[in-house]
């Protein structure tokens, strides 16, 4: 769960993805999805690879780099 200062902002956050959670570098509401381009608000954010630093809004975006790719 994010905290006031966290979601804080109004365009796109800068984020650092770790293998459990994630750190808030700029805060804003959203960030965006590496494969379609979709606003993803913080507080949905629930895909991503650590190894690429990049989020995913759904289970089917990351699936689809994972093939796109080869590798995680």
């Amino acid at each position: 769960m994010l905290g006031r200062f966290e979601r804080g902002g109004s365009g796109e956050a800068v984020v650092e993805y770790g293998d459990s959670n994630l750190r808030v570098v700029r805060p804003g509401r959203f960030v965006r999805c590496a494969v379609t381009g979709a606003e993803i608000p913080l507080d949905d954010l629930r895909y991503w690879s650590v190894a690429r630093q990049e989020p995913y809004a759904t289970p089917e975006a990351a699936l689809q780099r994972l093939r796109e790719t080869g590798r995680p």
